[in-house]
């Protein structure tokens, strides 16, 4: 297909492989250099006394404590237009035309705001693998809030702060030959083809400040599900504002580069990726079975095979993946849900506060409450202590993977394997 006609998405990849902070913010032959000045007056808001920048690559021997959000940088041309709409400017749709991404770079928020709980990624050591950012050449963005800044001011500026930036660091690179170009076709509809049709899933939380993710700069709390292209997510449509459950988070960054999205593009040959569904996840279970039933019901509208259905934060999340597996298998519909366990320690308690009835295709991205040793680093960004134990962010700590930023993440990156007791993985 040809995106030029209005039918997809054309991905110009620039892949990024050295960072540092200079004068002026350039991109050449995969080194990045980002000007301090001009992020700094990008992330300009009364909401925030100061900003702070910092870089942060894989091996470095450094630990991020308090993780918020981190971003892929992207571009469609000089001023950030047709990116993060409904942010960096209006709330239409995207997904189509030329997008320039910086592969290999993002730009992370770490610090202290209200109901984030706390997040570690670790640029080296056993935890490392267990998080995407620690693959990524991060410039790490600190802050102090203004003298009696209200909180969701400060959240508010810090989101559009951050995505101003990545689109300022993508810009850099408008003009360099890409290392790779990626066609990305949307979802015809059509069912001539003959291969099965499949949809995705991707239930969002929505429970209020500080717990939301934004669709084109708003909530979808109090909306049902809503069919968007896969293209959408890769030009920063969905943004995240969700700072709880650290292990079970979906940043911006993920929802960019959807490994679920991206798997079942790689394998367009056997099956179509056929729709991709936004669901809201309330707080109470007879919105959860509204939502549910609607999304089931959109599915088979949607003339679709199977679904993969993923989810953001804890225990009562469960429930929006199950009652939705559920409903799919009622509509004849193979319905396969991933999700991350909550075990005990030992991994013996019950994994999910709310299993399916029907469905019975799940995929474990791993046990929230294993715990793992952290050793030492030499430099810590973000937070100068890990607030859970109340230690220094550079010493040796045991923690548990739920405290690992995306360990767990059901949108598919995740690294943890599952074996029964006794038997080596």
């Amino acid at each position: 297909m040809n995106a030029e006609a209005g039918t997809g998405l054309t991905r110009m990849v620039h892949e990024v492989r050295e960072l540092d902070l200079g004068d002026h913010t350039s991109y050449d032959a995969g080194r990045l250099t980002v000007g301090e000045d001009t992020v700094r007056d990008l992330l300009s808001d009364p909401a925030l006394a100061e900003v702070r920048f910092a870089c942060a690559s894989p091996g470095d021997s450094t630990r991020i404590v308090g993780v918020l959000d981190a971003v892929q940088p992207c571009s469609k041309g000089p001023g950030g237009g047709g990116v993060f709409p409904g942010l960096l400017g209006p709330a239409l749709p995207v997904g189509r035309g030329e997008t320039h991404v910086l592969r290999g770079a993002a730009v992370l928020a770490a610090g202290y705001l209200p109901r984030a709980q706390e997040a570690v990624i670790d640029m080296c050591g056993p935890a490392a693998p267990l998080s995407p950012l620690a693959a990524t050449h991060n410039l790490v963005v600190e802050w102090t809030p203004a003298e009696d800044a209200d909180w969701a001011d400060v959240d508010a500026a810090l989101r559009r702060g951050i995505v101003k930036v990545a689109a300022h660091l993508a810009e850099a690179a408008l003009d360099a030959e890409p290392d790779a170009t990626e066609e990305l076709p949307e979802p015809d509809g059509s069912t001539a083809n003959g291969k099965p049709r499949v949809g995705v899933i991707l239930n969002l939380q929505t429970q209020g400040k500080f717990k939301d993710v934004f669709v084109y700069g708003r909530s979808l709390s109090g909306g049902l599900p809503t069919v968007i292209s896969p293209g959408e997510l890769d030009d920063g449509a969905v943004v995240s504002g969700q700072f709880g459950h650290p292990a079970l988070k979906n940043p911006t960054i993920l929802h960019q580069t959807h490994p679920v999205v991206a798997a079942l593009r790689a394998r367009s040959d056997e099956l179509e990726l056929a729709a991709l569904i936004l669901c809201p996840e309330p707080v109470d279970m007879a919105n959860k079975e509204l939502v549910s039933a609607h999304a089931a019901r959109l599915c088979r509208q949607l003339q679709l095979d199977a679904v993969i259905a993923t989810k953001e934060g804890g225990g009562n999340a469960d429930a929006d993946v199950s009652l939705k597996l559920d409903r799919l298998e009622e509509e004849g519909i193979t319905a396969v849900g991933i999700l991350g366990e909550m075990a005990g320690r030992d991994g013996t308690g019950p994994p999910l506060v709310v299993p399916p009835t029907k469905a019975t295709a799940l995929v474990s991205t791993g046990n929230y409450d294993e715990r793992m040793t952290l050793p030492a680093v030499e430099r810590a960004l973000g937070r100068d202590r890990i607030a859970l134990l109340d230690q220094p962010s550079t010493d040796e700590v045991e923690l548990p993977v739920a405290v690992i930023y995306c360990a767990q993440s059901t949108l598919g990156w995740g690294r943890l394997t599952c074996a029964e007791a006794g038997i080596a993985a």
